[in-house]
């Protein structure tokens, strides 16, 4: 039931800003909230992280419903794990689903915030620093960044829990009362 409240209020989250900088953002392009450091600036992207495209929008589409199948499977078998590895994978979760709702309606990913760390160029290499992105990646990258904070509660009980071949035992102690027996 956890699993499930989180990736709602994710879901309602996302989509209610991406329906924001789609009527507010896309006619107007951008708002500067802290110089150019900080923006709110429409774009829509049709790749998958970082607008990488993996051969267009009916791969990214498939890839991105299988994940989502293999992430709400894998949450399900997860019924007894720890909060920890449940809220990396609902917040992992959560995000692929707002994504890919956006896919599934407009065939790309409406992106509005923008950290705009650097962009210029060094020597003749144009860089930009920093992608625009929205509240569904910034669940995907919590997840994922759960994960490695809290590593060792999510994934070392499991090992602690595991038996090992090579633990030792200690040898059985015989008892006065035993040995006259």
């Amino acid at each position: 039931m956890q699993i499930i409240f989180i990736v709602i209020v994710i879901l309602i989250a996302d989509q209610l800003t991406k329906y924001w900088a789609k009527q507010t953002l896309e006619p107007i392009g951008q708002i500067s909230l802290i110089g150019d450091w900080l923006k709110l600036t429409f774009t829509e992207n049709t790749g998958i992280a970082f607008g990488i495209d993996l051969g267009g929008q009916v791969v990214v589409t498939v890839l991105s419903v299988l994940a989502t199948i293999g992430i709400s499977i894998y949450l399900y078998s997860l019924r007894r794990k720890n909060i920890y590895y449940k809220l990396a994978f609902a917040c992992i979760l959560g995000g692929a689903i707002g994504n890919l709702i956006d896919r599934a309606l407009y065939g790309r990913v409406v992106d509005f915030i923008h950290f705009d760390l650097y962009r210029g160029y060094i020597g003749t290499y144009y860089l930009s620093l920093w992608p625009i992105f929205n509240i569904a990646d910034i669940a995907i990258s919590t997840g994922v960044a759960i994960m490695f904070v809290w590593y060792k509660r999510i994934f070392e009980p499991e090992l602690a829990a595991a038996p090992s071949d090579s633990t030792p035992t200690a040898p059985a102690v015989q008892t006065n009362e035993e040995s006259q027996n």
